[in-house]
């Protein structure tokens, strides 16, 4: 009986990391599906009669969404067990995948990516606080850096293969492409159900052990009033907006270029490899005393490759691609892990804490292929986009310089 004791917090430590490849999964299939459709944008807008305002306001609809659900799934995620919650997320994904593939007009595929929008925050907002009850430490720095590259993943795949493989497969039917991510989709979430349907899958100890509490308007506000959340929350609307931007309309940026579609899409989803490489290494080393500057130079990359890509294809078409990989997956993942570390902040509010993030995130989420979209129809072109979102980086980085002087200092938040 002494064995079996000991041996059964061994086991969930070892078992964490089977867990840790269901978020992975799950994560992935949000990649995929949220980068589905960039790819193919030429090809949807052309049968539906879409222009590239409408198709930007169809990308920015799932962050719109998104915005409204972030903070009641936060909620929900405090009480909700994490097996049902990511389960329900994957299948609302999956739905919002199948639904695309039957859309018949502008308002319908809106409505159909919009319905990401509530998938997305159980997922999105679940994974940070699921890996933070499981892992501490380096060891939850290298947890974060791992699942980030689930999304990243999913995205490159879909940006390398939608056009090159998918689509030759399905006899150039864009609908039927929809209708397999959403099989995959489904999968995904029932791999993950059956690993955190295992024994050793209740990773609880005795600070988790404590029923939640129900949302208490005041202590929102309590987080909120504190000015490191006030500017971590703006940096998070700047970071979605040059990532969802990117997401979205890199592709067709890279065909303004010169460059077929499959070429756009395998070049597009270098981005997403060289993230994935950045996603494993540079959250480990974002400890403390050294997550600031590090966030500081991510930002820069992220003006600088902005810039590049006003250049001819090229030299500075690689470094751009690379700095731009580089930066966008390892932004998300430091400045969660400086939001989880936040002093004076109940654990159990975490969920709430990532909920209030993902709502200003993804105000940027909305903002970026909105914007994209609307810059290119009045411009005819992408130059005035890239010279806006390289202002966003810049404006990034000053607020990386603001963190530091307002510091990580508050009151214990523990209601």
């Amino acid at each position: 009986m002494g064995e079996a004791a000991l041996s059964k917090p061994a086991g969930r430590q070892g078992y964490r990391w089977f867990l840790l490849f269901g978020i992975w999964l799950v994560y992935f299939c949000f990649g995929l599906v949220a980068a589905s459709m960039a790819p193919l944008i030429p090809v949807i807008s052309a049968e539906l009669g879409i222009s590239n305002a409408g198709m930007g306001a169809i990308l920015g609809a799932w962050p719109l969404v998104y915005i409204a659900a972030a903070i009641p799934c936060g909620v929900i995620l405090d009480r909700l067990t994490a097996r049902w919650s990511l389960l329900v997320g994957s299948a609302i994904v999956g739905l919002s995948a199948l639904l695309r593939g039957f859309a018949w007009d502008e308002l319908s595929l809106f409505a159909a990516v919009g319905l990401f929008g509530i998938g997305g925050p159980l997922i999105s907002v679940g994974a940070p606080k699921l890996t933070a009850r499981w892992f501490d430490g380096r060891d939850r720095g290298s947890a974060i850096g791992i699942y980030t590259t689930g999304p990243a993943l999913g995205s490159a795949a879909s940006l390398a293969l939608m056009t090159s493989v998918l689509m030759p497969l399905f006899d150039q039917d864009w609908r039927m492409v929809m209708v397999a991510n959403a099989a995959v989709a489904f999968a995904a979430g029932a791999a993950w159900f059956l690993l955190a349907s295992h024994p050793l899958a209740d990773p609880a100890p005795a600070a988790d052990a404590i029923a939640p509490r129900a949302f208490d308007p005041g202590t929102a506000l309590a987080l909120l009033a504190k000015p490191s959340v006030q500017v971590l929350l703006v940096m998070g609307v700047g970071i979605f907006l040059i990532n969802h931007g990117f997401n979205n309309w890199l592709p067709e940026i890279l065909r303004a270029k010169g460059l077929t579609a499959a070429e756009a899409g395998l070049w597009a989803s270098l981005t997403q490899i060289v993230g994935i490489a950045g996603s494993l290494v540079v959250p480990r080393y974002a400890v403390a005393g050294r997550r600031l500057a590090l966030i500081g130079l991510i930002f820069a990359g992220m003006a600088a490759a902005s810039l590049l890509l006003l250049l001819p294809a090229g030299a500075a078409l690689v470094a751009s691609l690379v700095l731009l990989g580089i930066a966008r997956t390892s932004a998300t993942a430091i400045v969660m892990l400086l939001l989880l570390d936040l002093p004076g902040i109940d654990r159990k509010r975490h969920g709430l804490l990532g909920g209030l993030f993902f709502v200003a995130a993804e105000i940027g989420g909305v903002l970026g292929p909105t914007t994209i979209g609307l810059l290119s129809d009045r411009s005819g072109g992408f130059a005035s986009s890239l010279w806006a979102l390289s202002a966003t980086g810049i404006l990034l980085v000053t607020l990386a310089g603001l963190l530091a002087r307002v510091g990580h200092r508050g009151h214990a938040i523990t209601r």
